[in-house]
């Protein structure tokens, strides 16, 4: 998978794909990542990327001609989406991330910031966009680190084991069960004796169905869907 990254700040991805599997899928060319700074691709001496908007209004937009050559600059993959991290785009959920991950080659995703973009970056370079949630952000830098996070270790080789990435959280739509390590017992509080029992078919009932009070409780709107399957 290649991972092109449109930012005004590539210095805020330094640390985070130096670190942890995301680090290590990155080393072993699981994924690569390509960061573009769209000054690099303005004409005026102060490298401006950001303009008053037309009609008036509080804050500045991202202009659209460094946007549109830092994006056009980087090779085309065969399957290839061009994401604008944005409050209005599609909340971000593990079947879109499993998307990402199966069926394109290519992402290449836009951080947004000031009040947004100029519309035309919207309707005629981007092909889809992705939020986090419905909150803002100062930069899209965070949620583009988000999805590259969550598509890589997707990806064939991040994951040592396979199998955790079948029994996680949203996966069939229901939360993950409670787990636990040793001591057996901790303050006085105890490892459920089921989990003890080495008895693996009582264990799986009984996770399943911390599962789904886990989602009933914490999650209605997951547990009605995965109520409806």
């Amino acid at each position: 998978m290649r991972f092109d990254i449109i930012t005004l700040f590539p210095d805020f991805f330094t640390s985070a794909f130096n670190c942890s599997l995301l680090g290590k899928a990155i080393a072993k060319e699981i994924a690569t990542v390509n960061l573009v700074n769209p000054r690099d691709f303005t004409t005026d001496k102060h490298r401006k990327v950001d303009d008053i908007t037309y009609g008036g209004g509080v804050g500045m937009l991202l202009k659209p001609e460094p946007m549109f050559a830092a994006v056009e600059s980087v090779p085309v993959l065969p399957q290839r989406e061009i994401i604008l991290m944005t409050p209005q785009g599609q909340p971000l959920d593990q079947p879109l991330l499993k998307d990402l991950a199966t069926n394109y080659q290519q992402l290449v995703l836009i951080c947004g910031h000031y009040e947004g973009v100029d519309e035309r970056i919207r309707q005629h370079l981007v092909t889809k966009e992705v939020s986090l949630g419905d909150f803002v952000l100062t930069c899209g830098e965070i949620p583009a680190l988000t999805v590259v996070n969550g598509v890589t270790r997707l990806l064939p080789g991040t994951v040592g084991k396979v199998e955790s990435l079948k029994s996680e959280s949203f996966e069939a739509e229901l939360l993950d069960y409670p787990q636990y390590t040793r001591p057996a017992s901790y303050r006085g509080w105890q490892v459920p004796e089921v989990l003890r029992s080495g008895n693996h078919k009582r264990i799986d009932q009984w996770r399943k169905e911390e599962q789904i009070k886990r989602t009933r409780d914490r999650r209605p709107d997951l547990y009605e869907k995965w109520n409806s399957i």
